[in-house]
């Protein structure tokens, strides 16, 4: 609250009661948006099931393992996928998503932008060879078959078009590397709630004289499993009278168990809530599975969710069971043979103290390794090995400049080397900019909350500096000097302390620049050790043009006369000395307006970016007079055109130029000298022409694509 004072008086007395009101204003319209903010996070996960069993496992409780191991994870339905999804999260797991349109798009723009994608899934259910085998689907009509194997083939599809799997089983990962180049595994796993209610379940449970055994079918497709079993389980009831079967879900009652009728207990499919009060009843869970591909490749979730309430699971020796159960330790296995069947629950049933071992073994085991919380740390690791490394230039305002124009280029660069770029915009009015070097995603910085990892953060003006220090969740922060901005304020103003102060900080930001000036000041000034990479031009935005110098010579005056450290003024001053007769003069502004005393033929205003190479091709020479630039581009752009360049020297521009070699210098103030320069230009062919050569050369020698490994490095180093 003090710091927001301080500002508020700072502006009434720098800067009035207009700018007062305006900012205040603006303030208020930025804190009413808080409601409206969206969420930047990690992962994203696309849910295609529309089964709630399978999609709690794999969509709710994978959320939870990967939030539990510091990956912010979101949750969404594959029907209300957008475009826009794709620049607030890193990677992005498919879970079960058959192909549509926005799907392919998605995912086929994700790789554009370096996003990890990762396919989900718990099933065959990837291709007819598999689900082929599944004896209900025979029961189907044509029309509800041709549309399941519909959503088969489509599941199939995205499956293939991800880069890797995630799955629950060592068959299924066995056969989805036919389809994918590799899968890990991340079984299912109870979640907290689960754990929660399963341990209330317990303290409710009671003692009772009968032995309940149960089967929880969870969909009509496994009713061949129970008749698997089924002849073990007429024997046992009737050598044992105190045992009572009890059944739950979608399962028909074989006619050859009506003679149980009495000690059989039907229950329907009941929300997974009730589910753990459910098993907790059983003294025998029934795990039966048919041997088959597709059965080998399910889940070890019943074995589980019985041990959460110490209740026994006796389960058929295949697949999951097999690998995850040790057999009279913490469950039975038995081979699909009748006798085994028989056998095992005998046992079971007539020693209770074998029983109560296993199953409280069960528990001890599961409660720690098959819980959400606990063992999310694997397909963290996994998932944080694939996402790209991530980078965010914070902006002012993604309104056109040069230096905008630098970082932009930097993005293009390292989005091609394969980084995962974004730019957080601090100004309010920008949306995803399509820019010659491609789509640049923006974050707008005052909806947005930050709750997903940067690797690296880079500011790029004083002001954006604050909130890369504050955002949490940043591994390495930058900042990109591309000036010395203390200078950009007249004396007396509040920013000339602030932008100072920039230059001056105890918490490890690394400072890089695009300046050999800045770099010297930054080390002489205020002993910073700066990274540094030469900026470059893109000759294709600024192709050479033969002029003839005939008729009027075009006469190039390029700045904001907003802006006093362009010293637009001193150009127009030269301007004023020139023959009018013999000089076309024009002017080129991407923010200020001619001044009422200035002398213009033609006045281009807010050109944009890649209209500003025909600009310069339309001229002959640029007066320049800046007397504050990091980086001066405009000199450097004309001779690239074949353009001739009278300049005042400052730091920005001393780096490439060279007086009498490939531009005339001026000494800055000197408006007779500069005029004796344009006219010696005017006068002279042979000096023209070596200017003009040497010139192009100094341009060349600058091409983005011969320094781009020099870039990349600026955010590499000390990585």
């Amino acid at each position: 609250m003090k710091r927001l004072v301080d500002k508020a008086i700072t502006t009434l007395k720098d800067e009035g009661i207009k700018s007062f009101s305006d900012k205040t204003i603006n303030y208020i319209k930025l804190r009413t948006m808080v409601k409206d903010k969206f969420i930047f996070g990690d992962i994203l996960i696309i849910n295609g099931c529309t089964l709630p069993h399978p999609q709690r496992y794999r969509v709710d409780h994978q959320a939870e393992q990967l939030r539990a191991s510091g990956l912010y994870t979101d949750r969404i339905n594959y029907e209300d996928l957008t475009l826009e999804k794709l620049k607030f999260y890193r990677g992005f797991i498919f879970y079960r998503c058959p192909i549509t349109p926005i799907v392919e798009d998605f995912i086929k723009l994700a790789k554009l932008e370096n996003k990890a994608v990762f396919y989900d899934i718990d099933d065959l259910v990837i291709d007819k060879k598999y689900t082929d085998t599944i004896k209900y689907l025979d029961t189907m009509s044509k029309e509800e078959r041709t549309l399941y194997d519909d959503g088969v083939e489509r599941m199939q599809k995205t499956l293939k078009m991800c880069d890797y799997a995630i799955t629950t089983t060592e068959r299924l990962r066995e056969e989805l590397l036919h389809y994918t180049k590799e899968v890990y595994i991340n079984r299912n796993v109870a979640s907290d709630r689960m754990v929660e209610l399963s341990q209330r379940a317990l303290r409710k449970k009671e003692e009772h004289e009968d032995i309940i055994i149960g089967y929880l079918s969870g969909s009509i497709t496994h009713n061949p499993d129970i008749e698997l079993i089924k002849p073990a389980i007429i024997n046992i009831m009737k050598k044992y009278h105190q045992v009572k079967l009890k059944l739950v879900g979608e399962i028909e009652l074989p006619s050859d168990l009506q003679e149980f009728q009495e000690r059989i207990l039907i229950e329907p499919f009941v929300d997974w809530e009730q589910l753990p009060e459910i098993i907790a009843s059983l003294d025998i869970n029934l795990a039966p599975l048919e041997e088959s591909i597709f059965n080998e490749a399910k889940s070890e979730n019943k074995w589980m969710e019985a041990a959460l309430v110490k209740t026994v699971t006796v389960a058929s020796n295949i697949g999951a069971f097999k690998v995850m159960v040790k057999n009279g330790e913490d469950g039975v296995l038995c081979d699909n043979k009748v006798k085994d069947w028989e056998k095992a629950l005998k046992k079971l049933i007539e020693d209770k103290e074998y029983r109560e071992k296993i199953a409280n073994t069960a528990f001890q085991r599961v409660i720690k390794n098959n819980t959400t919380v606990y063992t999310g740390h694997g397909v963290a690791k996994f998932i944080r090995s694939k996402l790209k490394r991530n980078i965010a230039f914070v902006l002012p305002t993604t309104n056109i400049s040069g230096g905008v124009n630098v970082i932009f280029k930097h993005i293009s660069i390292l989005k091609n080397k394969g980084y995962d770029v974004v730019v957080i915009n601090m100004d309010n009015n920008n949306e995803d900019l399509d820019t010659k070097w491609g789509t640049i995603r923006v974050l707008k910085k005052h909806k947005m909350k930050f709750y997903g990892h940067f690797d690296t953060m880079v500011a790029s003006l004083w002001a954006t500096l604050d909130f890369v220090k504050r955002c949490p969740y940043v591994k390495r922060r930058m900042y990109l000097v591309q000036n010395f901005e203390t200078d950009f304020a007249d004396f007396g103003k509040y920013m000339r302390i602030e932008a100072n102060a920039t230059y001056e900080d105890e918490t490890g930001i690394e400072y890089l620049t695009i300046s050999k000036w800045c770099e010297k000041w930054l080390g002489e000034k205020f002993e910073r050790d700066c990274l540094y990479a030469p900026n470059g031009i893109d000759l294709k935005q600024f192709p050479f043009k033969e002029r003839d110098f005939k008729g009027k010579i075009k006469i190039l005056v390029e700045g904001n006369s907003d802006d006093y450290y362009k010293n637009v003024d001193e150009s127009f001053k030269i301007v004023e000395k020139l023959d009018k007769e013999k000089y076309e003069i024009q002017f080129l502004s991407y923010q200020g307006e001619p001044k009422k005393w200035y002398y213009v033929d033609k006045f281009m205003h807010k050109v944009p970016y890649e209209k500003v190479g025909e600009v310069y091709q339309n001229a002959d020479i640029l007066i320049k007079s800046s007397i504050l630039e990091s980086f001066s581009y405009p000199p450097l752009e004309m001779m690239a055109t074949g353009g001739l360049v009278v300049v005042a020297p400052n730091d920005g521009n001393i780096e490439y130029i060279k007086d009498s070699e490939n531009c005339l210098c001026y000494e800055p103030g000197n408006i007779l000298d500069a005029v004796e320069k344009i006219e010696k230009l005017s006068n002279d062919k042979k000096l023209r022409e070596k200017l003009i050569k040497n010139g192009v050369e100094t341009a060349k020698s600058r091409e983005w694509k011969k320094i781009e490994k020099d870039i990349i490095n600026l955010y590499e180093q000390n990585k």
